[in-house]
């Protein structure tokens, strides 16, 4: 699939209806994903967190490579449901998931999911929610990064505003790095592995791959 892939307006769901507007069967599988891509946080919020404690041990910042996974929820639920608000619901729903099962960041987890979700649904929207290539997909990711990276510039007992301008510019250039190969690369295969189970068949997502084969 190349990365100028579009969904045209009318096709998304295969009528002359509104194609954003959303679907029973797009509210179930946003919250599938939501909660699939929380346990996934759950994981990650271990192996992660030592990746990020390990670098940032190393050099200031560095930790921000780390932080790709977290953001991975925006894109799946963008590029798999491709309507106006997915990747902002799906990243929500995964930080709730985090926060229920029990994690260092209690509530935090959820403003942090709102703020990168909707870092990735910006980008969605620049594109008019009509391209879902690889190109988007790492773009997206790039956007849920640069979103968490101005969050945690304000947020929290010791914001990093408080910080060096030499370990924000490393965390940023991390971040976002990170952002766009483990949320936007790794997502889009994810995407394609899931549409290759036929999963996706009722989306966009799934017949494009059908296509492809």
């Amino acid at each position: 699939m190349s990365t100028s892939t579009r969904t045209p307006a009318a096709a998304s769901t295969g009528t002359g209806d509104n194609p954003w507007r959303w679907r029973v069967v797009d509210i179930v599988v946003a919250a599938v994903l939501g909660v699939a891509t929380g346990l996934l946080f759950w994981g990650w919020n271990v192996v992660g967190g030592a990746w990020f404690g390990a670098a940032d041990a190393l050099t200031p910042g560095l930790g921000g490579i780390a932080v790709g996974i977290w953001l991975i929820g925006g894109v799946i639920g963008g590029l798999v449901i491709r309507k106006p608000g997915a990747a902002l619901v799906v990243e929500v729903v995964a930080a709730i998931v985090s926060m229920l099962i029990g994690n260092v960041w209690g509530v935090s987890t959820v403003l942090s999911g709102l703020v990168q979700g909707f870092g990735a649904e910006l980008i969605f929207a620049l594109f008019l929610y009509r391209r879902f290539g690889l190109g988007v997909a790492v773009l997206a990711g790039i956007g849920a990064g640069a979103a968490a990276w101005v969050f945690e510039l304000f947020y929290g007992s010791s914001p990093n505003i408080l910080k060096s301008l030499e370990f924000n510019t490393i965390y940023l250039v991390c971040v976002a790095v990170s952002g766009a190969i483990l949320a936007g690369v790794v997502g889009w295969l994810l995407v394609r592995a899931l549409a290759k189970t036929g999963a996706l068949s009722r989306f966009a997502a799934g017949r494009e791959l059908a296509r492809e084969i």
